[in-house]
C-alpha cells in the first residue's frame, strides 16, 4: 500500500489503534479524515491535525447518508479503513444482554459491510484504492469470554477473501489487518495497562513497515502465534481457496451476473 499522498477514511480513528495510526498516516503525508460519533474524541483527533466527520455507525440509514457526505466532502478519498469495534465480555450461561450482541454486530460487522458497499461506486473511480479490514488474532482463535466480538472479526475474515476475489481485476485492493492483543483501552483500563499486550507504539510501527512491503494480509510477529494456531499452510490455504472460488464461478456465472 502507498504511504504517502493518500486520502484516508478512518473509522473508529477518534482513540487506541484507531488514533495512533491516523496520526502516524498523517505525518506521512496523507489527507486523513477520522470518523466517529464521540464529539470529544472527534474534538481531540482535530487538535492533532486530523480531519473528522460524524457518523453513528449503528444506524444502517446513517451509514448510506454518511457515504455520501465522505464523497462529497473528500472527492479524493481512496482509502477506506474500518477500524471502529465493539469488544465486550459475555457470560453466556448466565443470559449476556441482548443488547450487546446487537450493538457489537451493528459496529463490527455490518458497519464495515454497509459503508464498503456504499464507498464502492466512488473507489471504483480510482486509479488506486484501498479497502482495509480489520479483523483480530481472535479470529481465528476465539476468546471464549468475548463470544460476539470474536464472532464478528471471523466474519470480517470471511467477507475479507470475498470482497478481495470479487475487485481482483479492478483498481481496489483489499488489505486485512489482523491486530494481536494491543495495549489500548478497548476494553477499558487493565488493558491500556496490560503489560502482556502489545505496545501500542510498537504495533504501529511494525504494521508501517508490513503495509510498505505489501500484502494482503498485515500480520505483525505478536499475533502469528494465534493465525498459525492450526498449522495453517498459507499458501495451500490461498490455492484451496482460488481453485474452489473459479471453479464455482464457472458453473454459476450467468446466475451471478444476471
Amino acid at each position: 500500500m502507498k504511504l504517502t499522498g493518500q486520502t484516508i477514511l478512518m473509522t473508529g480513528g477518534g482513540s487506541g489503534i484507531g488514533l495512533a495510526l491516523a496520526e502516524a498516516f498523517l505525518k506521512k503525508g496523507n489527507d486523513v479524515i477520522v470518523a466517529g460519533r464521540s464529539e470529544s474524541k472527534l474534538a481531540a483527533a482535530r487538535a492533532k491535525g486530523l480531519k473528522t466527520l460524524t457518523v453513528d455507525l449503528s444506524s444502517s440509514d446513517a451509514i448510506a447518508s454518511f457515504a455520501k457526505e465522505a464523497v462529497a466532502k473528500h472527492p479524493s478519498l481512496n482509502v477506506v479503513i474500518h477500524m471502529a469495534g465493539i469488544m465486550k465480555n459475555e457470560n453466556l450461561p448466565k443470559g449476556s444482554d441482548p443488547s450487546i450482541i446487537t450493538e457489537t454486530v451493528a459496529t463490527n460487522l455490518l458497519a464495515p459491510l454497509l459503508l464498503t458497499q456504499a464507498l464502492l461506486p466512488h473507489l471504483l473511480t480510482k486509479s488506486e484504492a484501498t479497502v482495509m479490514t480489520v479483523t483480530s488474532g481472535l479470529a481465528y482463535v476465539p476468546l471464549a469470554l468475548t463470544p460476539t466480538y470474536s464472532a464478528t472479526k471471523a466474519a470480517i475474515h470471511s467477507y475479507s477473501e470475498s470482497l478481495r476475489w470479487q475487485l481482483r481485476e479492478t483498481n481496489v485492493r483489499v488489505i486485512e489487518l489482523v491486530p494481536p492483543y494491543v495495549r489500548t483501552a478497548l476494553m477499558g483500563e487493565r488493558q491500556a495497562q496490560d503489560p502482556n499486550a502489545m505496545p501500542l507504539e510498537e504495533f504501529v510501527s511494525e504494521v508501517l513497515t508490513l503495509l510498505e512491503k505489501g500484502g494482503d494480509q498485515i500480520l505483525v510477529e505478536r499475533v502469528k502465534p494465534q493465525r498459525m494456531a492450526g498449522d495453517v499452510n498459507l499458501q495451500k490455504e490461498r490455492e484451496f481457496f482460488n481453485t474452489q472460488n473459479e471453479r464455482l464461478y464457472a458453473i454459476r456465472k450467468p446466475e451471478f451476473e444476471a
